[in-house]
């Protein structure tokens, strides 16, 4: 590992030690300052968010749209911050769950859950709380180039007993977790080039990784779709729904979830990670 890696390592535990020591209220009125330090002095992606925000809402206005972006960083850096703070995160939130009866009764076919989601809302709160609630929960996830900030975390993640699969390691490590009735999570919100669907995202041709459809078309594994959203910097929400798979298609199940996501995100489009370049490829003409 690289020194500076090492260093990154180092940093975010003392970092965490610290956020260790204060209340919820203090913890994320230390997001808002990081938030407001990077909104005003920083431009990494804020154009592109800016761009994203217009495509998504083309008759916004340019107040609303900046404070719809200033709110997105805030949303961003909380997480960040609660991120660090497991697991006493848990102790100082409430989080109330709309749907359990749903993903009980899919764990309940015994062929696993092809479960969903997207980066919006408290995806990372989203993630502990499967974690906690089912026997198994494994995470598709890339790894970080920093192996420092890789390493702390993959390990703040997996507190709760979440484990992980990386990308471009063995699809069959995919169906094991499917075939011993485990949950596999899928973020599947960002631009997969050429090599995925174009569905429709806010009436927006944009190409959607298509491997959860594939997932259940070769297994036969119910899909999940699954939100966490925050009422309150204290109160959460999390919601279950089931992803329509009747149309055995891989573009019509992978425009139902983006379908979901995009109604969340209409609601609450301050909740959204804006700075992907989600309409980056472009499809064939």
């Amino acid at each position: 590992m690289k020194l500076s890696h090492i260093t990154t390592f180092y940093v975010l535990q003392i970092f965490r030690k610290f956020v260790l020591t204060l209340s919820a209220k203090r913890r994320y009125n230390l997001s808002l300052k990081f938030a407001s330090i990077l909104f005003n002095h920083t431009n990494i992606r804020k154009d592109q968010a800016r761009k994203n925000i217009k495509r998504a809402f083309p008759k916004i206005n340019n107040a609303l749209l900046e404070k719809l972006l200033k709110k997105s960083y805030q949303n961003f850096f909380h997480n960040f911050i609660e991120l660090i703070a497991f697991p006493r995160t848990f102790d100082d939130i409430t989080i109330k769950v709309k749907g359990k009866e749903t993903l009980l009764s899919q764990l309940k076919k015994n062929k696993g859950i092809i479960f969903i989601s997207g980066h919006f809302g408290a995806w990372e709160i989203l993630g502990q709380w499967v974690a906690k609630n089912v026997p198994l929960f494994v995470g598709v996830a890339q790894k970080q180039k920093n192996k420092g900030a890789h390493k702390f975390f993959i390990k703040q993640r997996e507190l709760p007993g979440t484990k992980h699969i990386f990308r471009g390691e063995s699809k069959e490590k995919m169906y094991n977790v499917l075939s011993n009735n485990g949950l596999l999570g899928l973020v599947s919100d960002q631009d997969a080039k050429k090599s995925g669907v174009f569905v429709k995202f806010f009436n927006i041709q944009a190409s959607t990784p298509k491997g959860a459809a594939i997932f259940h078309l070769k297994t036969s594994s119910p899909m999940l779709f699954g939100i966490c959203y925050k009422e309150t910097f204290q109160k959460y929400i999390i919601e279950f729904s089931i992803i329509n798979t009747n149309k055995k298609d891989i573009k019509h199940i992978t425009q139902d979830y983006t379908t979901q996501l995009e109604n969340y995100i209409k609601k609450y489009p301050d909740q959204y990670f804006w700075f992907h370049r989600r309409w980056k490829t472009k499809p064939n003409k």
